[in-house]
């Protein structure tokens, strides 16, 4: 059985403790006696980052297991059969779990005082509140370099086997210690990582910062003069704070924080440094010219926006029916070719950004509704599923619609404008209907496209006039005829070539269209920048399309087909306003 289904079998248990937390701390803060320490949108972002973590360690976890077994075949100390004779006793099960929980002690401080390594560790320290959810909060990006930490063991001989067992041992373990509700343990806290220990780990006070890393022994820190006991109330978060709950973002945020002050580093040295230097350190002229204001624990509040309980509700059903689809996927997944797990990674990362940001009040329900259905009909047109496929298809576009249609009656009426973005989008619908049918309404589907670009053109030029760019207009009729001549040289059929043509000269006039109204709007309706690039994605899907169906066939091509396309699509909808 793998990791990933024995974390399948223990979710039941994490979210029956969660649920006894819960109760628990509701009750003794009513009495008075504690603190509820749960709130809805924390939970749902702490645990959907696990499963994100799960999900994208299918393919991450084959580079941490790949290179630790390859290690141990080549580099290990001992008669292979001799150390596997002797990591396999009971005794030697046990040396290797406090052998990893050793290894796992210099990882986590090193997390601690590497910036790099704190970019990824950083999603584990996150959360302003501290509960069991906290603790299937974790990173998906801890393998890029966390092995080189364990390749001790391999050179020891530990065996994969063992190696990946006592991993999971000590993962498990480190997810009761999240809690507030179990006070200070005695002589359990002298030897073991405690709820009291590792509450100090994730606080940010001074007192407290960066201490107490072991994971299951607390004597490493102990030993290596990072132990604090707990003595004062903790505050929890991290000293940059995120304040977000996107998933993706939660992931990226410190990586981009690095990068950037790389960037304006002047010194090559200082470039290099940035990324191995304690998280917060700056090179002194990015610092000056780009100043952080100075950490204040009493001006620190908890990100909490507000969102309606009819959001709450809608979030949280949507997150039990992805935890549903997280677990099939990680249950089965070991069956899957990498490519097909990939896909299902990528349409499920793409759920769980859109639950955030509905939680953030980013998306409204009916958008999140669209992402959803987009990524579900791209995934199932990579995969071939195709039941699947002619539900979410036509489901998305149709959810377009709603969603522009309902805009537009909150606003009052339907004017030219929402009338022109409603024809494009329908217009779109019946392309991607036809487009699902037989080759031989492939010139129809083409119809209903050209229209829908014809109306996207009309829609894009109210208040600023046809082609307030005309630069920009010969740079797209220029990609434009390039594309032409690359598709009639791949083997463009005869009696396509005039219908294709004529797409062709209309797409590259929408894009030129879209990117020269965002230029006219630039100052005044920002929003505008977004519908160009959609408009830039059309062009790209369609360009995809094409060279998939008469030049060559392309590597998962529904999924790059689809998936520009439904950003087109969104971008356009979502920030098509009226010029002012």
């Amino acid at each position: 059985m793998r990791p990933g289904q024995i974390i399948v079998l223990a979710t039941p248990v994490f979210f029956l403790l969660i649920a006894i937390e819960f109760v628990v701390g509701r009750v003794r803060a009513r009495r008075g006696t504690g603190q509820d320490t749960y709130r809805l949108a924390d939970a749902v972002n702490s645990i959907g980052l696990g499963m994100l973590s799960q999900i994208s360690a299918v393919l991450t976890g084959l580079l941490r297991i790949g290179i630790y077994t390859a290690v141990y075949s080549a580099v290990v100390l001992f008669p292979q059969e001799a150390a596997r004779d002797f990591w396999t006793t009971w005794y030697g099960w046990l040396l290797a779990l406090v052998f990893y929980d050793f290894c796992y002690y210099w990882l986590h401080r090193m997390g601690h005082e590497s910036a790099v390594l704190w970019a990824a560790h950083v999603v584990h320290h996150q959360s302003q509140h501290y509960n069991l959810s906290t603790a299937l909060r974790q990173t998906s990006s801890g393998a890029l370099f966390g092995w080189i930490f364990y390749l001790p063991m391999a050179v020891a001989g530990v065996p994969p086997l063992v190696f990946a067992v006592v991993a999971l041992v000590d993962l498990l373990y480190q997810f009761w210690v999240h809690t507030e509700q179990v006070g200070k343990l005695g002589w359990f806290d002298r030897w073991f990582c405690s709820p009291s220990n590792h509450r100090v780990h994730h606080a940010v006070n001074d007192h407290y910062l960066d201490r107490n890393y072991g994971g299951i022994l607390i004597i490493w820190d102990r030993m290596f003069g990072t132990f604090r006991e707990e003595d004062e109330r903790c505050v929890y978060g991290t000293r940059g704070e995120l304040r977000s709950w996107d998933p993706l973002w939660a992931n990226a945020e410190v990586y981009w924080g690095l990068a950037k002050d790389s960037w304006h580093a002047k010194s090559w040295t200082d470039k290099l440094r940035v990324w191995l230097k304690p998280p917060g350190w700056r090179p002194a002229d990015v610092a000056a010219r780009f100043p952080k204001p100075a950490f204040d624990i009493t001006k620190v509040t908890r990100y909490e926006p507000p969102i309606s309980p009819g959001v709450q509700w809608f979030a949280g059903l949507q997150f039990l029916l992805l935890l549903v689809g997280v677990a099939l996927f990680l249950w089965v997944s070991d069956a899957m070719p990498l490519q097909q797990s990939a896909v299902w990674l990528a349409a499920l990362t793409a759920c769980l950004w859109a639950i955030g940001c509905a939680l953030q009040g980013r998306l409204s329900v009916t958008e999140v509704l669209l992402v959803e259905a987009a990524a579900f009909a791209t995934a199932s047109a990579a995969l071939d599923i195709a039941w699947l496929h002619h539900i979410f298809k036509p489901l998305a576009l149709s959810i377009a619609i709603f969603f522009a249609a309902r805009r537009a009656m909150k606003a009052g009426a339907v004017g030219r404008f929402d009338a022109l973005l409603l024809a494009g989008l329908v217009g779109s619908l019946a392309g991607d209907v036809l487009l699902m049918g037989s080759a031989s309404l492939f010139v129809p589907g083409l119809v209903c496209f050209l229209l829908a670009h014809l109306a996207y053109i009309a829609l894009f030029r109210i208040g600023v006039g046809m082609f307030p760019r005309r630069g920009v207009l010969a740079v797209t009729l220029l990609i434009g005829v390039a594309m032409y001549v690359f598709l009639w040289q791949g083997g463009l059929p005869p009696a396509l070539r005039i219908p294709v043509g004529i797409y062709v000269t209309v797409i590259a006039c929408m894009a030129a269209q879209a990117i020269g109204r965002a230029a006219v709007l630039r100052d005044t309706d920002p929003s505008a920048r977004w519908v160009a690039v959609g408009a830039c994605f059309f062009m790209l899907s369609d360009a995809l399309l094409a060279t998939n169906r008469f030049v060559m066939p392309l590597p998962l091509a529904s999924l790059w087909v689809l998936a520009t396309y439904y950003v087109a699509q969104i971008l356009i909808v979502r920030h098509a306003r009226p010029a002012a």
